[in-house]
């Protein structure tokens, strides 16, 4: 979980999908376990919210109910009118029937003291009801609440059927009303010979931006004997990978350390989803975000003469042989392509012609940057 832009809106993470299923599985067998044995309940969903809700709760329910669903509309924007409007109402028969209520959210109560006028009239049994989400201290109606999935703060959220202004109801997370990013921050991404520690340098002083080179990250803790550094060290003394966590980590304190920044250029990180994942993650707690994933686009063909001819001089053994070298971008195509398709679902992928003179690629670079 990332942050989230909805228009000219900012929203940070808020619950994951897991504890979303936590709670609605909870509400369902509270209610369950209140029915006297046999009943057949009617669960009415007030739309649009609590559809995704509704939907969950019911399959948790599991067992023989009835659903229907009454349509009411009650804000604008971020913020909850005191006009509540009927726009579908309900056609059943419910005399001597038990209505439970399905709503996503109860706040102000408007719309709640709606829904007890709408059925005041209907002779039912018993009306319940059951509400994924309730905010106490804005509160203002002596109405009863039978079932409260999780009581939260009064902060504007999104998503699992939220919606900001029609929008970030698709997503099964729910996530909460932020400030803008103030950072910016790119993934920097090149193949071996790219120039990509070259570009980085230029942009970290133009930008004034923290460069993050994860060999460089890797090499200062293990140098210093960090704990970090030593616990690497045992798993590459191994033989073994060293796992996301100890990577993430060491990066999560090369952040923590420069807190003032502009941004931070991350170079060799992620090189997975999951590293993607959980760096968009750690830079949502800080309502911060990586802005794009800019790589360096330059033919393997280019690229094999390039390095052959920097072998000559660097005394790097990898820069002299071909095959080792086509084995490099065969593991860095493997990678990108990984990143690429999750960047590039979220409209942050900029490939960028890498052929030319180092100003004419910055320039590219830049061009792409200003723009985010």
């Amino acid at each position: 979980m990332g942050i989230l832009k909805l228009q000219d809106l900012y929203f940070k993470p808020y619950l994951h999908k897991d504890e979303i299923k936590i709670i609605v599985k909870h509400l369902a067998l509270q209610v369950k376990r209140d029915l006297p044995k046999g009943e057949v309940p009617i669960f009415v969903g007030i739309l649009n919210g609590c559809f995704l809700f509704a939907a969950d709760f019911i399959r948790e329910f599991n067992g023989n109910c009835e659903v229907s669903f009454v349509k009411l509309a009650s804000y604008n924007g971020i913020s909850s009118s005191e006009n509540v409007r009927q726009l579908v109402g309900i056609n059943e028969d419910l005399t001597g029937r038990t209505v439970i209520i399905l709503e996503d959210i109860i706040d102000t109560g408007n719309t709640l003291q709606e829904i007890y006028t709408i059925f005041k009239d209907k002779k039912l049994k018993k009306l319940k009801i059951a509400t994924l989400f309730f905010k106490p201290d804005v509160f203002r109606k002596e109405l009863p609440i039978d079932y409260i999935g999780k009581s939260i703060e009064d902060k504007f959220i999104v998503g699992y059927g939220l919606d900001y202004n029609g929008l970030g109801r698709n997503y099964p997370e729910i996530y909460q009303l932020s400030t803008p990013p103030k950072m910016k921050n790119i993934v920097l991404f090149g193949p071996p010979g790219a120039g990509k520690g070259t570009q980085a340098e230029f942009l970290k002083d133009m930008y004034n931006l923290v460069h993050i080179s994860t060999g460089d990250v890797f090499r200062f803790n293990i140098k210093n004997k960090t704990e970090l550094g030593l616990l690497a060290k045992k798993y590459m003394d191994e033989g073994d990978l060293v796992p996301d966590e100890v990577t993430i980590n060491m990066l999560k304190a090369e952040v923590n350390k420069n807190t003032d920044a502009n941004g931070f250029i991350f170079d060799g990180f992620p090189r997975t989803q999951s590293q993607a994942e959980a760096l968009d993650a750690f830079l949502a707690e800080k309502g911060e975000l990586i802005n794009g994933m800019i790589a360096l686009e330059v033919s393997e063909d280019v690229l094999i003469t390039r390095l052959l001819e920097r072998g000559k001089t660097s005394g790097r053994a990898d820069d002299t042989d071909e095959i080792k070298i086509r084995n490099r971008f065969n593991e860095y195509n493997t990678k990108t392509a990984i990143l690429k398709e999750y960047f590039d679902a979220q409209d942050k992928y900029y490939g960028i012609n890498g052929i030319g003179t180092i100003e004419e690629i910055t320039q590219r670079i830049s061009e792409v940057f200003d723009t985010l």
